[in-house]
């Protein structure tokens, strides 16, 4: 991880740059570049931060004090960026998203800020391993998966394309929880991330906000005559705003990620105190505070889905405020709120955010209905990321009612306008106004998406055959009302994180053959496409991946004691935990070649290390049990000497942005075997792609567009369409016959149903079985027999390494579509309307000069 990008080729283009100073080339020599400066700086830190001589700090106090000196270069250019924006008024995308997972901080600043190798001298200078530092941080629990690190990618893109972005989210204290494996069991504890503190964000008190929470409301006439309308709260909390920097690559452009905290309005009430009552002190500061202390809790109960309803209103209502404060420091009327800011919805749970808007406009600032609706359906945009109906959010409504009761008002007045609009569009049409309609059911609850849906200009999907089912399925009615809102805009990632910080070979080795314009421009990428068929660079290349995989074998041995032959294939699924995403198949794979290796010790088996890694929601009792079916395989696999040599089964405990840093540039083979048709996109899929991975998966999400882009030749597909798991299912599924007319799989599942990898207990995995044979909602069965074959012709090419590695190389060269610079452009373009505002480094002199502008304008 501390290899440094090199200097570029002597014929590599210049990549693309805004005033960016070199070491020492600017006149502020505090936060000059060189490792002379930096090392000065490092130690000044040590010292009048950590409070600590050198000799006696600790590896935490060095990585605060190298963070700190890294932000202080981040300051530099975030004050520089806020002056720019200041100067320029220009449109800003406010992104709001329940995650963030925004992965450690430090090697992506050193990347983005081109210091990797200043840092990493000044630090050798000192007798200090980079390394050491690097691995001290402790990662923020801020996402669950792939929709948290889509944000964070997004983030990223749009500093380094210089767009004027605010990301909004949630401070969460514990994050998302800390996974265990204990005897075999997923076991979930608290996540501390903040234990040691965080040295990246800034708090900013004086722009809290309040939010209000329960209570009722009250309906009069103002003095002028107008009906209005008063909320009553129950209770009262403050947001505070706590402030990182995100730096675009090689641009000064640094954004801001603004999450925030719950607190009490009083945190400590003095004449209870004295009564005795220690406890009821505190009991508003506790109850206030939990708002913002765990990612998801666990709903399954009416308490846990009342605290996800408040945590979502929390963070939408503090964010719109603090957009509605930014309207009045630049001097621009609340009526060009959507022409100031793009509102992005990622996913439904900011949804809330519409009738918020609504609320503000309203009752706050006295505008009329329609101007209102006007506004708010041009500022916000909505990402769908979903085509399973549960995932679509629905509150109930008497817990709506109670948590949010003006919005409930606002939704019911939002749905009778425009079911208005439904009928006079769709003249007696009675039931598609039921499906419609905001209010589901029998007026049982709030239908999130729908909300979203009416109240945003543009609405998207996140890959082509995703944006097809949701406008031919999902939201149909929605696209027939309104079919020029529906875009697609396909997911990707950021190449900064995912092969610069991640896999500095693959990168040192590309930048040495085509320069490094690919770092900006992933389509550069191509430029190896040549390589595949030159002899000695595949033999660096190989060289360059079992470099990878060693490393990551080492990660396995310390974590888990299983240790792995490093030349077997890595087969590897890292994701979260879920019936469709459909773990338990590539089980059942494992399965079966085990059970061939026992039935014929001579079997023709290509040794293989299967990989896994994931979370399953604390309430998710099935997919936790697909954690256990899979460290009870292993269990067996690893320990029986006939087969441990050519087949060992890993479970990598939480799994997290530090894990896929190691995981994807090791990977082989990239599972991707979700039921066609429920997987939105994926974004681990291009991950594993751009760092040579070769991908076996279904016809579901991004893999469509992956398998085009990178080559038919180069995929490895298998199972149902989405239009076969249609027809197949209208047909009358019965999984029962598929076991029962497949040997192989009849002699898998029996075999798991004995109870041979669960100590002879058959009641063991007996609800996951039972589910497949008399359900099988994800086709599971359906799809065993192809997904087997296929991972024949995967092991016979494994086998003729020479093809492998040339498929590697096309993998990553043909990967450029799945940038998330690509994205974030449409979503510029086609969406939010938006223009990159070029930033200048503010000098010292000129920031004392805005210092003192700023102290006389105060005065």
């Amino acid at each position: 991880m501390t290899q440094a990008i090199r200097p570029r080729a002597a014929d590599a283009p210049e990549p693309t740059r805004t005033n960016v100073p070199t070491a020492d080339s600017h006149d502020d020599t505090r936060t000059a570049m060189s490792s002379t400066t930096i090392r000065r700086a490092f130690l000044d830190h040590v010292f009048y931060t950590q409070g600590k001589l050198p000799g006696l700090a600790s590896r935490n106090d060095l990585y605060q004090a190298l963070a700190h000196t890294v932000r202080d270069r981040l300051v530099q250019r975030w004050i520089s960026t806020a002056e720019a924006y200041l100067g320029q008024p220009s449109r800003t995308v406010a992104y709001l998203s329940a995650e963030f997972l925004i992965g450690p901080h430090l090697a992506n600043n050193l990347v983005n800020l081109g210091i990797l190798d200043e840092v990493e001298a000044a630090m050798a200078e000192l007798d200090i391993e980079l390394g050491d530092l690097l691995a001290q941080e402790v990662e923020p629990g801020l996402g669950n998966g792939g929709l948290g690190r889509l944000a964070a990618c997004f983030m990223d893109s749009l500093a380094t394309m210089q767009i004027p972005a605010l990301g909004y989210g949630i401070r969460y204290e514990y994050g998302i929880f800390h996974q265990s494996i204990v005897d075999g069991m997923q076991v979930e504890s608290t996540d501390t991330w903040l234990r040691h503190g965080n040295p990246w964000e800034i708090q900013r008190p004086e722009l809290a906000v309040e939010v209000k929470l329960g209570g009722h409301t009250e309906h009069y006439t103002d003095d002028r005559g107008r009906y209005r309308v008063r909320w009553v709260p129950a209770k009262t909390v403050v947001g505070v705003p706590f402030d990182s920097p995100v730096l675009g690559y090689r641009v000064n452009t640094v954004n801001t990620l603004r999450l925030w905290r719950a607190e009490a309005t009083e945190a400590f009430d003095f004449n209870v105190f004295n009564r005795g009552d220690y406890l009821g002190a505190v009991n508003k500061k506790v109850t206030s505070e939990n708002l913002t202390k765990v990612l998801y809790p666990n709903d399954e109960t009416e308490q846990g889905k009342e605290l996800r309803l408040e945590q979502q209103y929390f963070f939408v209502s503090c964010s719109l405020k603090d957009m509605l404060r930014l309207l009045d420091v630049h001097g621009i009327p609340i009526s060009r709120f959507h022409e100031k800011f793009a509102v992005q919805l990622n996913d439904t749970h900011p949804s809330i955010g519409i009738a918020e808007l609504m609320r503000l406009l309203v009752d706050d600032h006295d505008m009329a209905w329609e101007e209102a609706w006007e506004i708010t359906r041009q500022a916000f945009a909505y990402t769908n990321h979903t085509l399973l109906p549960e995932a679509l959010e629905c509150w109930p409504l008497p817990l709506f009612a109670r948590t949010l009761p003006r919005h409930l008002e606002i939704i019911y007045e939002i749905n009778a306008r425009f079911l208005n609009e439904v009928r006079i569009r769709f003249f007696g049409d009675d039931s598609r106004l039921s499906r419609l309609s905001l209010i589901g059911g029998n007026n049982d609850f709030i239908r999130m998406a729908n909300l979203a849906c009416v109240g945003s200009h543009a609405i998207n999907g996140v890959a082509q055959l995703h944006s097809r089912l949701m406008r031919e399925d999902v939201l149909k009615d929605f696209h027939a009302m309104w079919p020029d809102k529906f875009t697609n805009i396909t997911n990707g990632v950021t190449p900064r994180r995912w092969l610069v910080v991640s896999n500095p070979r693959l990168s040192k080795l590309a930048c040495e053959a085509i320069g490094d314009g690919w770092i900006r421009n992933l389509s550069e990428l191509r430029g190896l496409e040549p390589y595949a068929e030159d002899a000695g660079f595949r033999e660096r290349w190989q060289r360059m991946r079992n470099a990878n995989k060693n490393d990551l074998a080492r990660v396995i041995r310390e974590v888990t004691g299983v240790v792995v032959d490093p030349t077997s294939m890595f087969d590897v699924m890292v994701k979260r935990i879920h019936e469709y995403k459909r773990q338990h198949l590539a089980v059942l794979h494992i399965v079966a070649l085990y059970h061939r290796i026992k039935s014929d010790p001579n079997a023709d088996i290509q040794p293989r290390t299967f990989l896994f890694g994931g979370k399953a929601a604390p309430g998710y009792h099935y997919a936790k049990l697909m954690i256990r079916f899979i460290t009870a395989v292993g269990d067996v696999v690893n320990r029986d000497p006939q087969v441990r040599d050519r087949l060992k089964v890993v479970f990598l405990p939480n799994f997290n942005v530090t894990y896929g840093q190691r995981i994807y540039p090791a990977a082989d083979l990239s599972e991707q075997i979700s039921l066609a048709g429920k997987e939105a996109s994926g974004t681990g899929n291009m991950k594993f792609a751009m760092n040579g991975a070769i991908t076996i998966g279904t016809m579901d999400g991004a893999n469509i567009e992956l398998r085009d882009e990178i080559g038919a030749d180069n995929f490895f597909p298998f199972g149902l369409s989405a239009s076969e798991v249609y027809a197949l299912k209208a047909s009358g599924y019965r999984p029962l016959s598929v076991y029962e007319s497949d040997p192989e799989l009849r002699a898998v599942i029996d075999l798991v149903r004995q109870g041979f990898f669960s100590k002879g207990d058959p009641s063991v995995f007996q609800p996951l079985f039972d589910g497949l044979l008399q359900h099988d909602p994800y086709l599971l069965l359906a799809d065993f027999a192809s997904y087997v074959h296929c991972q024949q012709d995967v092991s016979n090419a494994y086998a003729d390494q020479d093809r492998w590695q040339r498929m590697s190389v096309l993998s990553c060269a043909r990967s450029g579509h799945f940038s998330s610079d690509r994205a974030i452009q449409e979503y510029a373009e086609r969406v939010w309307r938006v223009q990159p505002v070029p930033v200048s480094l503010l000098r010292a002199s000129m920031a004392a000069s805005a210092r003192r502008n700023a102290q006389a304008g105060t005065e």
